[in-house]
């Protein structure tokens, strides 16, 4: 059963007055207080927040955008041309700049103390919090709200946005935790061989540990927490239209999904030839992560990056199932030097686990959405990066760059977690460890007369995975068979060996050797695993292929400044579960969609997606970026108000029909005034009845 409808929005200003008064990645040029711009040194508190707070990539996206949002609606409190998104105000000041910095700052710390007042960093959080308004010169125990002083706009600022969120449909109120999302599976032991209790293969498993710790560093004791954000569709979305919506129904219970892909694939049911083939996929590249393998890339954009986003259905075509990697061609030249990009030639095995840790956003990491926020304001600081937006027009100053990107970013990254957390919550897909354990358990598909056949099990390849026979037990699977050869029947993958062969990470490497599938183990933290939410689509895949969409759009350049961007990997150094890189790796980019991509990619090596989760979530993110950033662009310009303005002028006339007829047909976002996706006779209409000065 599906229906559609639009979700009423709703701001409970009392309880929020109660909750508030209650209450590094990339190398990049640092400077100190009021050399950034203090929507800079705000995003950089915000992050570092993050960083250690619970690891809840759907809190902190919303997070970024609500924060992202106090900063743009206070400064463009003090634009009379320019739309605001929660808080809506209209002000004047003797010195706009300064009172914008001081609004700003005011909104933003509200918001921050009170958003992690609660956070189990916050005894280190807060007190930063303090400081920066200290460093700031500004009064932190100012509270008051009566008044068009800046601190007291500020503070009506904080306390609307935090009004709207608490009821926005997150239930901040109730700790974020889901209202009637309950799993159909129980959980999997994973320090035990096999998955013996799963009863549906194609739904969701939990995991069960004797302690646990997040990707924010941060232990639970005795057990696993729950499905984050199963129902996190409900949220108010940034941009998110109800077009896109379907609401379907389980046990009584709605489930809100935008952009749906449709299912993933079913064991048994239809795609259960790339259930099975994705799943293979995950165990069969576990075996890319020995740096002794002798096996060489060349991990520069000479060789890599370029990749077209394919079909999900393509799937085949694309992945390399036996050698992995990227499937883009690289580039011949960088654009902006005329020149070759130098080869980087490296092992594959230091190269893709730099990938699973570098993009797991694990501990000291702001999470995927975060992420990207360090992304951007590593281009921020990029020598060879303007400030123009859409890569045209004038360079904007610092404060109001940065006020723009945040808002763009963060209601992007917002709209991606109510998007693909609905799209989990509704199809529940199941995690590599629990589906491989299963169909391992079950034995093999390949070869109905052969040895632990079952329809449902692993197909074998040879070399990489087999079932373990009375010859092979003698021979590469002898330290597999037990003492009375009591594994033979059983499946072995050629795969990274797990934590058992690592002692101490600052020395030790497991390596790669043929392992028992029943007790397979992904790239990650041995108190981690993988992380407690379903699989289908992938957040990091959506996540960064709409933040590297808006990176082109926000910058007007499809590739990094100078067409390359950079992370350092210090050989020995970098890893932390296992020792490494063997070597020193920079990890290289010409286009934002090549960090994308290669975060997609990251996934699989570190064993946490299939490639049907991946390529849906690409998809989705290519979607959804355009959205926001045509949402963003009507703020900016006051267009929200007066949408036939097309020119931004704050009049309705002759340059504005010209910007329609220069756009008819397409669906450029600033002619589109009714958003149905293209510029025609409709749209003509609405400019033709507003003629004349904007309200």
């Amino acid at each position: 059963m599906s229906t559609r409808r639009q979700r009423p929005l709703a701001q409970v200003m009392a309880i929020a007055v109660i909750a508030l008064t209650v209450g590094a990645s990339f190398a990049t040029a640092t400077a100190g207080p009021g050399e950034e711009s203090v929507a800079r040194q705000w995003n950089e508190q915000l992050l570092s927040a993050i960083r250690i707070d619970y690891a809840r990539p759907t809190v902190h996206a919303r997070n970024l955008y609500h924060v992202s949002a106090a900063m743009w609606d206070a400064w463009a409190a003090y634009d009379s041309h320019a739309d605001q998104v929660i808080f809506h105000e209209k002000l004047t000041a003797d010195d706009v700049q300064a009172a914008r910095q001081e609004t700003i700052s005011f909104a933003a710390y509200r918001v921050l103390q009170a958003r992690f007042a609660k956070s189990p960093g916050s005894d280190q959080s807060l007190p930063s919090f303090d400081a920066l308004m200290d460093t700031l010169g500004y009064d932190k125990d100012y509270w008051g709200t009566i008044g068009d002083s800046p601190a007291a706009v500020g503070n009506r600022c904080a306390i609307t946005i935090l009004a709207f969120g608490l009821s926005d449909g997150a239930n901040e109120a109730g700790g974020y935790e889901n209202q009637f999302y309950e799993p159909i599976n129980p959980p999997l032991l994973p320090d035990f061989p096999g998955n013996p209790d799963l009863k549906d293969p194609n739904r969701w498993q939990p995991l069960a540990l004797e302690w646990f710790k997040d990707q924010a560093g941060n232990i639970i004791i005795g057990g696993y927490p729950e499905f984050l954000g199963a129902e996190w569709g409900q949220v108010i979305p940034f941009s998110l239209s109800t077009d896109d919506l379907t609401i379907y129904q389980r046990d009584g219970s709605d489930y809100w999904v935008y952009h749906d892909p449709g299912p993933a694939p079913q064991i048994g049911g239809k795609g259960d030839q790339y259930y099975k083939w994705g799943f293979e996929q995950v165990a069969i590249w576990s075996g890319h992560l020995d740096p002794t393998d002798e096996v060489m890339l060349d991990v520069s954009p000479a060789s890599i990056g370029n990749a077209p986003l394919p079909d999900p259905d393509d799937y085949e075509r694309f992945y390399d199932l036996t050698n992995g990697g990227d499937w883009g061609a690289g580039y011949d030249v960088n654009p902006h030097t005329g020149k070759p990009y130098e080869p980087q030639i490296v092992p594959r095995g230091d190269y893709t686990r730099i990938l699973a840790e570098f993009w797991a956003d694990g501990p000291a990491s702001e999470t995927p959405p975060g992420h990207w926020f360090v992304i951007l304001n590593y281009v921020n600081d990029h020598p060879l990066f303007e400030k123009k937006f859409g890569g045209e027009g004038p360079i904007l100053d610092d404060l109001e760059w940065d006020v723009r990107s945040y808002l763009l970013m963060g209601g992007t990254m917002h709209d991606v977690a109510v998007a693909c957390w609905g799209v989990k919550g509704w199809y529940d897909f199941i995690r590599p460890i629990s589906a491989l354990r299963y169909m391992c358990d079950l034995g093999q598909s390949s070869d109905p007369d052969g040895p632990s056949y079952d329809p449902d099990g692993i197909t074998l390849y040879p070399g990489l995975i087999e079932v373990i026979t009375d010859e092979t037990a003698k021979t590469y699977h002898a330290h597999l068979a037990g003492k009375l050869n009591e594994n033979v029947g059983k499946i072995a993958v050629y795969s990274w060996r797990g934590h058992d062969f690592i002692n101490d990470p600052k020395f030790d490497t497991a390596g790669v050797d043929w392992v028992l599938a029943e007790s397979w183990w992904p790239y990650q933290r041995p108190t981690f695993v993988t992380p407690p939410f379903a699989g289908y689509t992938s957040g990091h895949s959506t996540y960064s292929r709409a933040a590297a969409v808006i990176m082109s759009m926000l910058t007007g350049d499809e590739y990094f400044p100078g067409g390359l961007g950079e992370f350092y990997c210090q050989a020995n150094e970098f890893l932390v579960f296992e020792d490494g890189p063997s070597v020193d790796v920079t990890l290289q980019w010409a286009k934002y969609n090549d960090a994308s991509d290669q975060c997609s990619l990251s996934r699989i090596w570190g064993g946490i997606h299939p490639g049907a989760d991946d390529l849906p979530g690409r998809v989705m993110g290519q979607t959804i970026a355009p959205e926001a950033f045509c949402l963003a662009v009507k703020i900016f310009n006051g267009q929200l108000t007066c949408p036939a303005d097309a020119d931004g002028s704050g009049f309705v006339g002759v340059k504005d029909l010209l910007v329609l007829l220069g756009a008819w047909g397409s669906d450029e976002c600033t002619a589109d005034f009714d958003d149905d996706g293209a510029v025609g006779v409709p749209d003509l209409l609405t400019l033709l009845g507003s003629w004349g000065p904007c309200p």
